[in-house]
């Protein structure tokens, strides 16, 4: 029998991430989170995560460094950045972009490395 458990995650309510982002809906092998007017700044340190990110630009600017390479990203792109690439993002212009992780980024403290 298929599994028919339906969740449900209004985001007002979502717990946040050390780093800003809002936790969305979850299941057993992707989640979802949001960055919600990220404000420009200088770029954090590089990190690689042991997961594979695709992501969505609703509003604003940002650029996506990875592996030796940039990528403007602006409303409308959408992205993917391997399990273990090198990254960081520069944001431009006030930015808010939804993500989904798989496995999913905050089982086992995976956001935190």
């Amino acid at each position: 029998m298929s599994d028919t458990t339906v969740m449900k995650v209004n985001s007002a309510h979502s717990p946040k991430g050390q780093m800003g982002q809002k936790y969305l809906a979850t299941g057993k092998t992707v989640s979802m989170r949001l960055w919600e007017d990220e404000q420009p700044d200088e770029p954090k340190p590089a990190t690689a995560r042991e997961y594979e990110t695709v992501g969505y630009v609703i509003k604003g600017k940002a650029e996506l460094h990875i592996e030796g390479q940039m990528i403007l990203l602006e409303a409308g792109d959408s992205w993917m950045v391997p399990k273990g690439s090198s990254h960081t993002y520069k944001i431009l212009e006030p930015f808010t972009a939804v993500e989904a992780t798989s496995p999913p980024s905050q089982v086992h403290g995976r956001d935190d490395e």
